[in-house]
């Protein structure tokens, strides 16, 4: 509500106005009070006309704070007429979770960065709106682009484009990919700060349900162990399991020559300089750790035991020398008591190769011993029922067949057919026996704190989290589209909302899985009530406030009107700092100057081309 005020010859007068949309959809005004005139007003209050306006303005703020309190305390009556046939083809039900998703996108100037775009092309069709919705049903309802399109149409936000916009819009996406990426990764410093100091680096591969190679799909060694072409993917992911990057490669490619090719990228056009490469043994050859130890980079790896040279090999193998990762006290990892069992133990000694003087550090785990125990007797107890049954079925491509605990002897007689004997390989099982509870890490880090090391080394776990996710809830494969450019736009989609997600997960206080936090998300729908508003169709519950106060507007009221869903909308793609000050309160207070620099970077930065991670660091180092 606001003062507006009307002027005649002889007299001026106050009125208390509010504006609306009337049933035409044009905004109109109506006057709710009047005040008096400035001369009845300046009498009584004892002022001016400044005085009197200001007067004024104050009961307008009353009347609008009333307004409110009577809004929201409204009790909202529909009339249902049980012999009215429902209309035909209205929707009564609508998807809404993409809210919250929506404010990470608008967190991250995704519409920013597609107005960028646009400005390299003539297309006509909302790119920002095709991106943003495919990212959401990917979240949300995942399938293909045909699906995903009739899964917009749930939204509370129906699509405008058509389905032929979608197909042209992959080819643009993939050819502004490696753009998106770092575009991305600067803005995100705006939902938080970001752990790039550590980045973890990982493989997978996603097939096609296809049988001719062509193109980067190609036959190879699929994770899945299915006989269809594969293409690859490198991952990589911040300290906090954030997806950072990524890049594909050919299906028949080692996935030891991809990791050059996007680190690289990542320190031309992300400003990472700084950080330490934590990955796999499969992934940490020679060349790859070399290449680490440039610049101001470092390296965290897996080793192999067995792969080791005989001489460290038998070091590590050997019970001797071990110290409790506690107190540095020695133990003898054969002799340990009851207590000691849920402990962590290891020893360390230089190991230099070809190239490098790295660290070699052996842990000893009690817990992770009895666990590798108990799977492999489960194991053998299969094998000896194959010996016993006289049948040998092997799985080659699995290295925890229990086949492998089964050997065989030919015997013959002179003159006679060989007969096969089946007997359990005894050496075998002792043989693996002697790594149980082992763990080995090298880095080039001669004099950190072992503890630190260990564990920047198990956080590996969250890049193979970020796989399971995109496989398993995003069904990011198997892929369905063929040509390059789009499957190319496919897996960017699938990189976008697993990125979307994460982030809004990590706005939660209370941790919750990502099983729960996506069942809450494709559970939020509303239903349309007579066209006088929405009627909120899920449970509320602890994840869902915090999702509401994470995001700063709330949809679960038992009524929505239809102008308070509109406010929430618009409050969703306006509302660029409000996640991002939440966030970050909860990791660090934000010095006021940041705040200010922030949010003139922000209003500014479709203009600007320059590394926000570097700006606001800048701004705290004046501070």
């Amino acid at each position: 509500m606001r003062v507006t005020t009307s002027k005649s010859k002889n007299s001026e007068s106050f009125y208390i106005t509010k504006s609306y949309t009337n049933a035409q959809g044009k905004s109109t005004s109506t006057t709710i009070k009047k005040l008096g005139t400035l001369a009845e007003l300046s009498e009584r209050l004892g002022t001016d006309r400044d005085g009197v306006m200001a007067w004024a303005k104050e009961q307008a703020r009353i009347e609008t704070e009333k307004y409110k309190k009577e809004t929201e305390d409204a009790v909202v009556s529909i009339p249902f007429h049980s012999n009215r046939l429902m209309d035909y083809n209205r929707k009564k039900l609508f998807t809404g979770g993409y809210l919250f998703l929506q404010s990470v996108y608008h967190g991250l100037k995704m519409d920013s960065i597609c107005r960028k775009i646009r400005y390299h092309y003539k297309f006509k069709y909302d790119l920002n709106a095709i991106l943003s919705d495919l990212i959401y049903t990917r979240v949300l309802e995942p399938s293909s682009k045909t699906s995903a399109f009739k899964a917009a149409q749930q939204f509370l936000e129906a699509p405008t484009y058509e389905l032929h916009d979608v197909y042209r819009a992959l080819s643009v996406l993939a050819k502004e990919c490696d753009f998106i990426q770092a575009e991305v990764y600067k803005n995100s410093f705006f939902l938080g700060n970001r752990n790039d100091k550590v980045l973890y680096y990982d493989c997978t591969n996603y097939y096609f349900e296809i049988e001719q190679e062509d193109g980067d799909k190609k036959y190879g060694k699929s994770k899945e162990h299915r006989p269809n072409p594969i293409i690859q993917m490198g991952l990589f992911t911040d300290g906090d399991g954030l997806p950072l990057a990524f890049s594909l490669f050919p299906g028949n490619q080692n996935e030891q020559k991809s990791l050059k090719p996007l680190e690289t990228k990542i320190l031309q056009q992300f400003g990472c300089q700084k950080f330490i490469y934590c990955s796999d043994a499969g992934l940490a050859s020679e060349d790859n750790r070399a290449f680490n130890h440039l610049g101001q980079r470092s390296f965290i790896v897996t080793q192999s035991i067995k792969k080791l040279p005989a001489e460290d090999r038998e070091w590590a193998l050997n019970s001797k020398g071990f110290k409790r990762l506690s107190d540095d006290s020695p133990v003898d990892i054969t002799q340990l008591s009851d207590d000691d069992k849920q402990g962590l133990f290891y020893k360390d000694e230089p190991y230099t190769t070809k190239k490098l003087h790295q660290r070699l550090i052996i842990t000893y785990s009690p817990k992770y011993a009895a666990y590798q125990k108990a799977v492999r007797a489960e194991q053998i107890s299969r094998a000896e029922k194959m010996v016993a049954g006289g049948s040998l079925k092997k799985q080659r491509k699995n290295p925890n067949d229990p086949a492998r605990f089964v050997n065989k002897i030919a015997a013959t007689k002179e003159g006679e057919k060989a007969e096969i004997h089946y007997y359990l390989d005894l050496e075998k099982i002792a043989e693996e026996e002697k790594y149980d509870g082992l763990y080995a890490v090298c880095t080039d880090l001669l004099d950190d704190d072992v503890a630190d090391i260990l564990k920047v080394s198990e956080g590996r776990w969250q890049i193979e989290d970020c796989f399971r996710t995109m496989k398993t809830d995003f069904d990011a494969r198997p892929v369905y589209v063929s040509r390059e450019d789009r499957i190319k736009a496919h897996f960017l989609i699938c990189f976008l909302a697993l990125l979307h997600f994460r982030m809004l997960k990590k706005t939660l206080k209370t941790p919750c899985t990502t099983e729960q936090l996506l069942h809450v998300l494709r559970s939020m729908n509303f239903a349309d009530i007579e066209e006088q508003g929405f009627m909120p169709v899920y449970e509320r519950q602890r994840i869902t406030d915090e999702l509401h106060e994470a995001c700063g507007f709330r949809t679960d009221y038992q009524f929505i009107t239809k102008r308070k869903m509109k406010e929430i909308q618009k409050k969703v793609s306006e509302d660029k700092t409000l996640l991002y000050f939440k966030y970050r309160a909860r990791s660090a207070t934000i010095p006021v100057f940041s705040r200010i620099v922030a949010l003139i970077f922000l209003f500014n930065c479709q203009r600007w081309d320059c590394n926000i991670r570097q700006f606001i660091n800048q701004a705290v180092v004046y501070e």
